[in-house]
This record gives structure tokens, sequence and C-alpha cells, in this order.
């Protein structure tokens, strides 16, 4: 019985050994990005302690006076700590619905193209916004929706009335949210793309003799198939719902929209760096992190319970 269970064991580390030699070009190949991601992002987690510290950087770490939670209850009782969560979560879910919406609706649409030149060019002028930096698509949208950009020309010669769309609260939420899917549902469309490209031909032949047309094809065939990406992406999005866009608010908002426009991400920078107030914008910074993690891991056991999905 020993000598058994030693010829098992000798067996699984002599077929370990085999996969990791034959395996071993793709661990040195994953070597550079893990290093990275220690390097900038497990490695400056070190830095969290600032959050519990009255902490002054002439001091440092080791020489800032420990003060435990007092930074988040300060941080709670900001009276426009409030308002600055709910803007983040309005616009993240808003996102969030509109580019996985209309990505998947594009998707849909291309799929049914059936010229080859047609269906690629689509594709192609849908997704490449998404290559395009915030700094410059920011600041394009500043010029163009301007008291004197071309949108307010058109208006002014059809006879209408200039309107400061980027320091009008209604608007700018507005323009937020469909310059960030026109950017972003590329993205997602791809990814619809290859789910729909993977679906069985003769699940589209059945459903053709049973007399389906276009719609209900999609409908029974091509949705129930490409569930699991709607989920995988849905779950991903759903663990960042606090990262509402840094960089497309940031470019775009002013002082005019703050009220609605202002969120974690934008709050936590100026903190930081225009009040020197580094306690309390990491306080704010790990508040944001936490909350996301528990609603990845809520994303995940939601997918599992409800659609019996599993990303791992």
């Amino acid at each position: 019985m020993v000598s058994t269970d030693l010829r098992v064991h000798n067996g699984k580390k002599r077929a370990s050994a085999a996969r990791f030699s034959r395996a071993w070009p793709l661990h040195l190949m994953m070597l550079p990005p893990v290093i990275m991601l220690l390097i900038f992002s497990y490695i400056p987690m070190a830095g969290i302690v600032i959050a519990f510290q009255d902490f002054i950087p002439t001091k440092g770490f080791f020489g800032s006076d420990w003060i435990g939670l007092e930074n988040f209850q300060y941080l709670f009782m900001l009276p426009n700590f409030g308002q600055i969560v709910l803007n983040t979560l309005t616009i993240a879910i808003e996102k969030i619905v509109t580019a996985i919406g209309f990505g998947l609706l594009f998707a849909l649409l291309i799929s049914e193209i059936g010229n080859r030149a047609i269906n690629k060019l689509s594709q192609s002028l849908i997704l490449f916004p998404w290559f395009i930096s915030w700094v410059i698509l920011g600041n394009v949208f500043l010029d163009v929706l301007s008291l004197d950009g071309s949108v307010n020309a058109i208006i002014n010669a059809l006879g209408g009335e200039s309107v400061f769309f980027m320091g009008n609260n209604g608007w700018f939420r507005f323009i937020l949210i469909f310059t960030n899917t026109w950017k972003d549902m590329g993205y997602n469309m791809v990814i619809f793309l290859t789910a729909i490209a993977g679906i069985n031909p003769m699940l589209y032949e059945a459903a053709k003799i049973d007399g389906a047309g276009k719609l209900r094809q999609a409908i029974h065939v091509t949705m129930p198939s490409i569930l699991p990406s709607v989920i995988l992406l849905v779950t991903l999005a759903l663990g960042g719902v606090l990262n509402a866009g840094f960089d497309q608010i940031f470019v775009m908002y002013n002082s005019a929209v703050i009220d609605t426009s202002e969120i974690i991400d934008t709050y936590i920078y100026k903190l930081g760096f225009y009040d020197a107030q580094y306690a309390l914008s990491t306080a704010a910074g790990l508040f944001k992190s936490v909350v996301g993690c528990v609603c990845l891991s809520l994303s995940y056991y939601l997918a599992h319970r409800w659609a019996n999905y599993r990303i791992f």
C-alpha cells in the first residue's frame, strides 16, 4: 500500500515537472507584468497606513501620530461627501448600463451585415474612439460645445439662443454619459461580436426551420448564447462601480457643474494636491477601494446565484 502511494506521488511529481517544462516560456512571459504589478500596485499599498495617521510628510510613516479612524469619521461628517458618493454611483451606473447596452445593440446589428467590407468598416469606425485619450476628446468636446462652438453656431443659425452646455448641471450630466457611451461602446461591441461568432450556426438553422425571423433568432438564440459574456462585463464593471471616470470628468468639468459632477476620484485629487490633506485623501481612497471590493464580491456571488456563471 505504501509503495503504491509512493508510486502515485512520484507519478504526479513527474507529470507536474513535465507540464512545467512545456509551459516555462509562458511563465517567463508572465514575469514582467507580475513584477510591474508588485512594484506599482502591491508595494504602494503600504501607504494605506497614512489613512490612520495625522500624517506629516516631514515626519514620514514612522514619525506621524496614530489617530485610528478619526480621518474616516471626519470624512463622513463632511456635508458634501454624501452628495459626492451619490454622484459617483449615479454616473458610474449610468455609464455601465449605456456602454454595455449600446455595445450589445451595435454588436447585434453589425453581426447582421452580410457585406464583409462594410462589416469591418463599421466595426473600425465604432471602435476607433476607444483608442483616443480623454485628454484629447475632452478638449474637443469642450470646443464643440462651448458658447462659440459649432453646436451653438448651428443653433444660432436656426434662430435659437446659445446654450451653455458645459455650465448647466442638467446638460453636463447628459454630455458625460453620451460621450462616454460613444467612446466605450466599441470595446464592448467587439467582445460581444466575438461571442456571437462562436455560436453554433446549426442553432440558427434550427430556428429558421421553426419559422423564427431575425428578431426571434436574436432573442432566443443569440442572447442566451452570449449571456455569459454579458454577465462577465457587468460583473467586472460592478467591481469598479465607484470608478466614474476620473480622466473624463477632470478634463471636462468646472466649478459651475460641480454639484452634479464631483466624484470621489476628483475629490481625492483636490484633497491631496490642492489642500495637501494627505491623510484625508488616503482615507477617501481606502473607503472607495473597500466599497469596490465589496461590490465586486457581491457581483460574483449574484452572477453565480442568478445565472450559474463563475469567472473563476
